[in-house]
């Protein structure tokens, strides 16, 4: 079912209860990789100034180099700024690798606090389930580390609602990151589990090039809005559901600034029907 307003939605997500972010987070892969450092540093921070406060990386992101960047950037972090990273998937030149074993996870878990320069990470993601060991060995080795103080709170990416349902058996799950944005659609009963449940959401890929289909019908509510269709993409999962905090990623400073604005658009029921599945 889809949410529909015409008027301002709430852009404050609390996630596991007790940690509140803005709505409109930040995806921080692209800013490592390239010969330019000094770039990712000033955006991270700009993030910040436009008021940011939910920053996703990985320690699979260019080999631990992304959490190190933030880190540089803004350690000491400004208060209410929550760094969410993920363990659990390795980046072989062009091939990613599920790598679940308990092991593995409290391992890396140590080496990104090491990296992030925290002595708790606020949400550790287990950034893909791996299909060669049992679910409840994942979960578990991410359960411990939040009982010994490591962890705050614990997330999945890309899982099924089984796994997900499986998973919740096993411990508290506070956040879910899949792909999701207007063009793809996949998650949908994932997304709805997560709403019932007041679990966050967090898309990545928000804003998607755009299939045969979509692009006129965001267009047009641009148009309408005096926005782009990007800003459109992204306020439409702000409007899909309360526990939707999209985390779109960008090395451009121009495109930070794009879509943080994108917070401040309001839809009508006219353009979320315009942009239903279909259209």
């Amino acid at each position: 079912m889809t949410t529909t307003s015409s008027s301002p939605i709430e852009l404050t997500l609390t996630i596991g209860g007790d940690l509140p972010v803005h709505r409109l987070g930040f995806g921080a892969m692209r800013l490592t990789g390239g010969p330019d450092r000094a770039t990712g540093i000033a955006t991270a921070r700009r993030a910040v100034e436009l008021g940011v406060t939910l920053i996703d990386t990985a320690d699979s992101y260019d080999l631990g180099q992304n959490e190190e960047l933030l880190a540089e950037a803004l350690h000491p972090y400004p208060a209410g700024v929550v760094v969410a990273t993920k363990g659990g998937q390795v980046n072989l030149g062009r091939q990613w690798i599920p790598l679940g074993r308990p092991e593995y996870l409290r391992q890396q878990a140590e080496l990104s606090l090491r990296r992030l320069r925290v002595e708790r990470i606020d949400l550790y993601q287990l950034h893909r389930v791996d299909p060669t060991v049992p679910l409840a060995d994942q979960v578990g080795a991410l359960r411990l580390l939040q009982e010994q103080g490591k962890v705050r709170h614990i997330g999945l990416s890309e899982v099924g609602l089984a796994q997900l349902v499986e998973a919740e058996r096993i411990a508290p799950i506070a956040a879910v990151q899949n792909r999701y944005n207007l063009a793809d659609r996949a998650s949908e009963d994932v997304l709805e589990h997560c709403t019932r449940r007041g679990i966050a959401f967090l898309p990545w890929l928000p804003v998607a090039p755009l299939v045969r289909g979509g692009a006129g019908a965001v267009d047009a509510v641009a148009a309408r809005l005096g926005a782009t269709p990007a800003q459109v993409s992204l306020a439409w999962l702000l409007h899909r559901s309360p526990v939707v905090a999209p985390i779109p990623g960008t090395s451009s400073m121009a495109h930070l600034e794009e879509n943080v604005a994108a917070a401040g658009l309001t839809l009508d029921e006219q353009d979320m029907a315009e942009l239903a599945p279909g259209r």
